[in-house]
């Protein structure tokens, strides 16, 4: 092997940034106290409890006051450059999605990614990054070097993305910041890119959970009905507010005994100035506070057992594993997740606690797409749960508004509408709601329409506060996973949202024999001014959470069905998803897809928005068009399904094989009976 030239790679580098006028700090120089914080925290490059020690450390910082961290990592070998796998990606995970130390240590691209991300998980103030790597060799008495930049940010998953190729520093300079960063902020991930990633994230999340959740359950021995709201208040506490409240640090807790200082009362003062600086009104904070002091106070869990509370254990957990993935995961229903987890021991049959089941995230996205929600939606949902719907619709409405409108300026006011004016939920469970609020906080709305009230007696269709309060919520869309349980199976939220709307779109996902007959009189009642478009028959989308067959039903807001009216009824049963129900695994093994998921789900949308002629994965058995009555009881795929009774050449040609194979069977038996006589 040939002899490394590692220093002297170093050495030019850094002659390279004081050219340019460039600050930076070597390996074992301090930058500053939150990202030495991080390299401690974050696991070294050889996957040891170590220090992290990147080669080369500094800032770029633009007009703006955009200050942006610079991990430099430097090797001096041929071929220590990058590893990368066959589709072009950074290789710094396994197959198995463990981090691979072997190439992080070796290669000077994945080490500097591997200080990068550490940086954009473990810190607040930094959550985008660029990561160079850079590497030098001898080749017939020359230097040659090779330079690899890359960008990485919360906002984009902690997708590396290259930026360009460069042959020297000189792009950091100052006069070359404003290129730099236009190139930056056009590194758009691609759909499958964002997809992947977001499955990712949901498989750290629920593997770290259930892991969470057993320690819970079998160390600490912290009831069920707890650690919903135990949970959730910590990571409100560990989140603080920028510039005004310190995010919750686990040595602030220290276990005193006082009425007024123990480790409950820490949490819930954190709590409270973390609800005072986001503005959240008076009655809703005192509401949360009332609920999660229940926990946090009036539990035992504040007292310590050798000097040590079970809240101080139970933080440790969501501090170091919880709240990296949390902040990083943009755009998810986290505390959807956070619930279905966190209730896999609730085992109440008669409780309304069952009739909680919250929807999955690529539900929810399916449901919206089929809304056809855009930057111009106002969307609601009447039993909210953790405000899955709204997320999604969220994402599309920004990603629309990003994609249409030119000036920076109208785009930051569109989103900012978005976020505050157009989504509107109702949740009636207070703990449900809390795990919304904590959703939309998330989201950056401030969770400004999540109203805790019961939609089918107290919400009258109005905003409820702010400078709209008083005033008609003019959705277009409506999104509606309801308890089952309610009249109608839950179309009796149906009914009561749709008689408050004008037009538009209404997504269902509800308990399928609701429209054969279980649902009246509501769905007979929803057809004197509201259009069926569409019936889906789904696949088993809540296994081990609820026994239920469900459909989704689409409809045209506003416009009476007609019995001459096509309807789409499509069977999708087969969603390309192989699921399984293991306690103690992850996303990765209990939701597999086997069968061309991704593509099966864009048919559907394009099947119900655009008609047949887009069938590709689906059969023209699995989907069928025909009208309906208007009794409201014929709305299932099962009903319209053709059955062919008439046989065919084919079908006589296989009972003539199956019978013949049957007869030289028989007479093979009896030979062999035959043979074995004496």
């Amino acid at each position: 092997m040939s002899k490394s030239i590692e220093e002297k790679i170093e050495d030019l580098a850094k002659r390279q940034l004081d050219k340019i006028g460039v600050k930076y700090f070597s390996k074992t120089n301090f930058i500053n106290p939150e990202i030495e914080d991080a390299m401690k925290k974050a696991p070294s490059k050889n996957g040891g409890t170590g220090k992290n020690y990147p080669d080369i450390k500094a800032f770029i910082e633009t007009r703006n006051m955009r200050k942006i961290p610079v991990m430099i990592e430097v090797k001096g070998r041929k071929g220590d450059f990058i590893k990368v796998n066959a589709n072009g990606e950074i290789e710094n995970k396994t197959k198995e999605g463990k981090p691979n130390y072997k190439n992080i240590e070796r290669y000077a691209v994945n080490g500097a990614i591997h200080y990068a991300d550490a940086i954009a998980q473990y810190t607040e103030s930094y959550k985008e990054v660029i990561a160079i790597g850079i590497n030098g060799y001898e080749e017939a008495n020359e230097i040659k070097t090779e330079l690899g930049v890359y960008y990485m940010s919360a906002d984009n998953f902690l997708i590396p993305k290259k930026i360009e190729d460069y042959s020297d520093l000189s792009f950091l300079q100052n006069s070359n910041l404003n290129n730099l960063i236009e190139k930056i902020d056009n590194l758009n991930l691609t759909d499958e890119e964002i997809e992947e990633k977001a499955k990712e994230f949901e498989n750290d999340i629920e593997k770290k959970l259930k892991s969470l959740n057993q320690k819970m359950q079998d160390d600490l021995k912290i009831s069920v009905g707890s650690r919903v709201e135990l949970v959730t208040g910590m990571i409100m506490a560990g989140l603080g507010v920028e510039n005004k409240v310190a995010p919750l640090e686990i040595s602030d807790l220290k276990g005193e005994m006082g009425e007024k200082s123990n480790d409950g009362y820490v949490i819930i003062n954190k709590i409270e100035s973390f609800f005072s600086e986001r503005n959240l009104p008076k009655e809703k904070k005192e509401m949360i506070i009332n609920d999660l002091s229940r926990v946090f106070i009036y539990s035992d869990l504040w007292k310590t057992v050798n000097g040590e509370s079970k809240l101080k254990s139970v933080y440790t957990s969501v501090k170091n594993d919880i709240m990296p993935i949390f902040t990083s995961a943009k755009h998810l229903d986290f505390t959807g997740k956070l619930f279905n987890v966190l209730n896999a021991w609730v085992d109440i049959p008669d409780s309304d606690k069952n009739d909680v089941v919250l929807t999955p995230r690529y539900v929810t996205e399916l449901m919206a797409r089929l809304a056809e929600v855009d930057k111009d939606s106002y969307v609601w949902d009447y039993a909210v749960g953790s405000a899955g719907f709204l997320i999604s619709s969220m994402k599309l409405m920004i990603k629309d508004a990003e994609e249409r409108i030119k000036s920076p300026k109208e785009k930051s006011e569109k989103i900012s509408k978005i976020k505050y004016e157009q989504l509107l939920g109702i949740e009636k469970r207070s703990d449900i709601y809390l795990l919304a609020v904590l959703n939309m906080i998330l989201m950056g709305d401030g969770s400004s329409n999540i109203i805790h009230k019961d939609s089918l007696k107290e919400y009258t269709g109005q905003y409820e506060q702010g400078d709209l309060n008083g005033t008609d919520f003019p959705a277009n869309v409506f999104l509606l996973n309801p308890p089952y349980s309610a009249d109608g199976k839950g179309f009796v939220f149906v009914e009561k949202a749709l008689s408050k709307m004008k037009g538009g779109k209404a997504v269902i996902l509800i308990q399928e024999n609701a429209g054969s007959g279980n649902g009246l009189p509501y769905t007979k009642n929803l057809l004197e001014n509201n259009t069926l478009l569409a019936s889906i028959h789904m696949a088993d989308i809540f296994r081990g959470k609820a026994g239920v067959q469900t459909a989704i039903y689409v409809f045209e807001i506003g416009k009476k069905h007609k019995e001459k009216h096509i309807v789409k009824f499509i069977d999708f049963s087969n969603d390309g998803y192989t699921r399984q129900n293991r306690r103690k695994s992850g996303q990765d093994v209990n939701l597999r897809n086997t069968d061309n998921a991704i593509e099966r789900y864009n048919e559907i949308v394009n099947l119900v928005l655009y008609g047949k002629q887009y069938l590709q994965y689906f059969t023209e058995d699995e989907y069928i068009e025909d009208t309906i009555t208007l009794n409201g009881d014929d709305w299932t795929f099962s009903q319209h399904k053709k059955i062919n009774t008439n046989p065919t050449e084919e079908d006589f040609k296989n009972t003539v094989k199956e019978f013949l194979a049957w007869k030289v069977g028989e007479v093979l038996k009896e030979e062999n009976n035959c043979l074995g006589k004496k």
